[in-house]
């Protein structure tokens, strides 16, 4: 059993089914509201248990009502939560989420405590973090504690996937220190300035970030599978066909299934299949955590 650790964001999703995403200024009135334990990092540590891993958590919440909530839930799950840390001046991350009948989504984040998650919530995981088969990292806590834990995974060389979102531009400073990179098409043009508006533009987009000396990278495309860049070249990987319910936390579980197959010996390609797999399954549920699978799941999937 692989172990990962992962440091990141966690939130309360406040989910509303509409019809379509309301325009600017306009009012709609949903179909049902639901809370749902959520945020990148939490997401891909829920997966990442699911599917196989022994998993610990580092982050921050508030002392409020969902921060008690979000702890017990990954709990549950089987998560290692010692070091998800309870900030006294910020409240828990809260993320709004709209979801129209196709399965997209429109999402706004009050990220809370998660901007307080600090190095020194890091140093207090260095044996946990040192002891991991892979560093699991996003962009929903601040650059300085995403770059000080590369630093310490890199000093006891334990590979880092870093989901680059949300895209920010100031990441692109430390992608040498990074094993995987794993945007989906808006954050590789975000990282870039290439249009990724098809299979060309995602091949451009990765030479691209391959040329800034990541290691390699695995585009998310969606239903259209990834896109693999590394020393072999670049090469797409198909996506699996499924019935879209609603696409919140296909990316982060797609990446925690990289995080897991990784940790597990997989080769790139093998990794890149299975969690195109884990990631189809996924939109084919509604919400966050609710929606990700388990691994008997995923096995049944792939072979039913």
């Amino acid at each position: 059993m692989p172990r990962i650790t992962v440091i990141g964001s966690i939130n309360m999703d406040l989910v509303i089914r509409a019809p379509r995403l309301p325009r600017t200024g306009e009012t709609l009135f949903g179909e049902g509201f639901s809370m749902v334990p959520g945020g990148k990092g939490a997401n891909q540590a829920v997966t990442a248990a699911r599917i196989g891993a022994q998993v610990t958590f580092v982050g921050k919440v508030g002392r409020d009502i969902f921060g008690e909530e979000l702890r017990t839930s990954l709990a549950r799950e089987r998560v290692d939560t010692r070091y998800l840390f309870t900030d006294d001046h910020a409240a828990t991350g809260v993320a709004l989420i709209v979801i129209d009948n196709s399965g997209d989504n429109s999402i706004l984040v009050a990220p809370g405590a998660n901007m307080r998650c600090n190095p020194e919530d890091v140093d207090a995981a260095a044996e946990e973090l040192a002891a991991a088969d892979v560093l699991l990292l996003q962009l929903e806590i601040p650059l300085e504690t995403d770059d000080y834990a590369i630093s310490l995974a890199k000093r006891h060389q334990v590979p880092v996937i870093l989901d680059a979102g949300p895209a920010s531009q100031r990441a692109v400073s430390n992608l040498k220190q990074i094993d995987i990179l794993s945007p989906n098409e808006t954050e590789a043009e975000a990282l870039t300035g290439v249009k990724v508006s098809g299979l060309k533009g995602a091949e451009q987009a990765c030479r691209s970030l391959l040329s800034k000396g990541v290691g390699t990278v695995v585009l998310k495309l969606g239903a259209q599978g990834a896109m693999i860049g590394d020393r072999d070249g670049i090469r797409h990987i198909p996506g699996v066909k499924v019935h879209v319910v609603d696409t919140t936390a296909a990316g982060d579980a797609f990446t925690a299934a990289l995080a897991v197959a990784l940790g597990e010996g997989k080769g790139i390609d093998e990794v890149v299949v299975w969690a195109n797999h884990v990631g189809a399954l996924t939109v084919t549920r509604l919400g966050a955590q609710t929606s990700l699978p388990t691994r008997e799941e995923v096995d049944r999937f792939i072979k039913p």
